[in-house]
């Protein structure tokens, strides 16, 4: 990463994800699911047999009963660039999103760049692709050709702001590489459609081909709710990583 004064951009290729709240355990998805054939005794059950609290979470995945999974909820504040935040509020169900504004305050001069480990080039037709390395004169001019981009934008959005032109029309200059932030509040069952989309794993049954910005998210946030609930971690990995 480098910086500057004020109107030079501060690149940046990392992503960040806090835990700001969670609700969140295997005990929920237990009596979620037990009230079906227990009634008001269900809660009497979440301190017996852990062994058995493990089966029926894995019976639940693999079958796919999902509603137990949703009575939870986890926090999380995002950091990313645009084009992340793009595609990740096209996941709608189970999600609340509220986003940094552009009309209420003035943008920080933050890019994402690529590091030495993004791939940067597509080889292959559309449904049937790989990324490769590239050279380094396409890496190098990756890093020149964004670094001008985004000072070139980011100094006529201030000139914009300086004759007075209101921030929600200067704004548009700005390109997707802009960070931004947000909250985002979701259950286990839409963060794990989420990670099934948004992830590659080797023990995915079915594969998935996300972009490589929006999965470094999708890590993050997996490592937290692997530590709220690692039984319900555990059974999704098992089950071929499937939203139930």
């Amino acid at each position: 990463m480098t910086s500057g004064d004020d109107t030079q951009p501060f690149l940046r290729s990392d992503v960040t994800v806090e835990l700001v709240k969670s609700s969140a355990s295997d005990s929920d998805v237990l009596f979620a699911a037990r009230v079906s054939t227990l009634g008001e005794q269900s809660l009497e059950e979440l301190q017996k047999d852990p062994e058995r609290s493990k089966g029926l979470i894995n019976f639940l995945m693999r079958d796919r009963h999902g509603s137990p999974f949703e009575h939870n909820s986890m926090t999380f504040f995002i950091s990313a660039p645009i084009f992340v935040f793009r595609e990740f509020m096209r996941h709608r169900v189970g999600w609340s999103y509220n986003e940094e504004s552009g009309r209420y305050r003035e943008l920080e001069p933050v890019f994402y760049v690529p590091d030495e480990s993004r791939k940067l080039v597509q080889e292959g037709r559309p449904g049937k692709y790989v990324f490769v390395d590239g050279t380094p004169s396409q890496r190098a001019a990756v890093q020149s050709v964004l670094d001008e981009s985004y000072q070139q934008a980011y100094a006529a959005y201030q000139k914009l702001l300086a004759e007075g032109v209101a921030r929600e029309v200067a704004r548009a200059v700005l390109p997707v590489g802009l960070y931004s932030s947000m909250y985002a509040t979701c259950n286990a069952r839409s963060l794990m459609h989420f990670l099934g989309l948004r992830t590659q794993h080797e023990l995915a049954k079915v594969p998935s081909f996300p972009q490589r910005e929006i999965e470094m998210v999708g890590e993050k946030m997996e490592e937290e709710w692997a530590k709220l609930m690692p039984l319900t971690h555990a059974a999704f990995n098992t089950n071929g990583r499937v939203a139930p």
